[in-house]
């Protein structure tokens, strides 16, 4: 897509079959073929209110970083890393915009949230420059990178950043992909119970994402769908109440909305 052509994509099901299109102000422009490869518009337009809404793809992995912002490394009093910091996120967390999400059971300590810019690839990718990046990139969507985290901190001797990260339901992204955007000019903000707690600028990242897709991908082969959490800036807090509704919203992607409760 070129810089201004801004489209959503999204995922839907309806009448048990899932399907997939762009949202447009009549609803969603029905589509044929595969997202990330041949595909084009059936002529058929649905309604939102017809549809359960998906996450709008099916990675094979998230990558989720960690101290990738200038304001939140000074916040802590941590170095700046000379690399990404990463984990590998469990595709199961996956839940849809809009969930319920709950803690669980035998679980009782803290959850936060983070509220972060996502990067979906869309075609294979291993070891392109930062200049190569942007033909690999498909587009950007919200994440809340959920963590439980006394379960991070449980054992000294090892940080469970992936069991803390990873538990079901707690990666929602969505509720679209946007394609056209220029990530460098979107504003996180996350709203929880009604109060906005995070608003920051991606520009303040310290790796771009296209540093970052290049970066990752002379590790990790990225393949078409794959998401990448950018990481988050100041304002992550712990959702307190029995009933707490998380909005991250990025103006061009929209709001991801979504319940949990303790």
């Amino acid at each position: 897509m070129m810089a201004g052509e801004i489209k959503q994509w999204l995922r839907f099901r309806k009448s048990g079959a899932t399907g997939f299109g762009t949202l447009n102000s009549s609803g969603i422009s029905v589509h044929e073929g595969e997202m990330f490869g041949r595909h084009a518009a059936t002529g058929k337009t649905l309604a939102l209110s017809e549809v359960e809404l998906l996450a709008p793809c099916v990675p094979s992995k998230i990558v989720a970083l960690w101290n990738n912002f200038h304001a939140l490394a000074a916040k802590l009093n941590q170095p700046e890393p000379p690399e990404p910091l990463y984990l590998l996120k469990a595709t199961t967390s996956i839940t849809t915009p809009g969930a319920v999400i709950r803690r669980p059971s035998y679980y009782d300590g803290k959850t936060t949230y983070e509220g972060e810019l996502g990067i979906v690839i869309g075609k294979t990718c291993a070891r392109v420059s930062p200049a190569e990046a942007d033909s690999f990139i498909f587009g950007y969507t919200c994440v809340n990178d959920i963590t439980a985290n006394d379960i991070l901190t449980s054992d000294p001797t090892f940080p469970q950043w992936a069991r803390a990260k990873g538990i079901d339901d707690y990666g929602p992204f969505g509720p679209v992909i946007a394609t056209g955007l220029d990530p460098a000019k979107l504003v996180v903000r996350t709203i929880l119970n009604g109060a906005e707690r995070q608003n920051y600028p991606i520009s303040d990242m310290i790796f771009t994402a296209q540093e970052l897709v290049s970066r990752i991908s002379h590790d990790i082969t990225l393949l078409p769908g794959d998401l990448i959490a950018v990481g988050t800036s100041v304002g992550v807090g712990v959702m307190k109440e029995p009933v707490n509704t998380v909005t991250v919203a990025i103006d061009g992607i929209g709001e991801l909305t979504n319940e949990f409760r303790l």
